[in-house]
């Protein structure tokens, strides 16, 4: 395992509990969130349907909700303490420990992948093997979403969730995003950037939903 996959994973192991307990339900306030993810349930169920992975799922809040609005969906997780709150809470839907690039998922196995601000601790350079993953695992006419913050600076955290831990984190530009999803044989079918929420958030936010080549 890579260097900055070990500090994620460690970071999350560190987090789990807390992390989950206050983004529970964080869903219920976020217009936004709610409305990409319904956008792109039908998006995927139009094109008919199939089997989903959340590709850094966490603690399963959005593979649960996606599961609730209709997707076939299981969640992937580097943390083994996120994929253990995942599957406490979610008893009814499959989560396992995974790493990307690297899953161990078929080719052309799935109709969907999310990666729901799951990117983010990849380094930059990195990133295209990541997305030629994402493509390997999903059949033709598939549908991806990602979430990110938008920018371009890396911020190394040293403090969360009442906790002591050590990642980066990358903030990352759409139009990057989109020419290396490009790259991998994607075309973005739809872009949105929106206003960083006064709670929570201090950047802009963006989510990219692509089509499989």
């Amino acid at each position: 395992m890579t260097d900055y996959l070990q500090t994620t994973r460690t970071a999350y192991d560190t987090v789990a509990a807390d992390y989950a307990e206050l983004l529970r339900d964080h869903l219920a306030g976020s217009t936004w969130d709610r409305a990409v993810l319904g956008a792109y349930t039908e998006l995927v169920q139009a094109a008919g349907g199939g089997r989903v992975a959340e590709i850094g799922c966490g603690p399963g809040r959005i593979t649960e909700h996606l599961h609730r609005l209709g997707l076939d969906i299981h969640g992937v997780d580097l943390s083994p303490e996120m994929v253990a709150v995942a599957r406490k809470w979610y008893p009814h839907l499959d989560f396992h420990v995974g790493e990307m690039p690297g899953l161990s998922i078929e080719d052309g196995a799935l109709a969907g992948v999310v990666a729901w601000y799951s990117i983010i601790h990849t380094p930059r350079e990195r990133l295209p093997e990541i997305f030629a993953d994402f493509h390997r695992i999903m059949a033709p006419g598939g549908h991806l979403l990602v979430a990110f913050q938008v920018g371009d600076e890396v911020r190394h955290i040293e403090h969360a969730y009442g906790h002591d831990i050590s990642c980066d984190a990358y903030r990352l530009s759409p139009e990057k995003i989109t020419e290396q999803l490009g790259e991998a044989k994607f075309s973005v079918v739809s872009t949105l950037v929106r206003e960083p929420s006064e709670e929570f958030e201090s950047t802009q936010q963006a989510y990219l939903i692509a089509r499989k080549q």
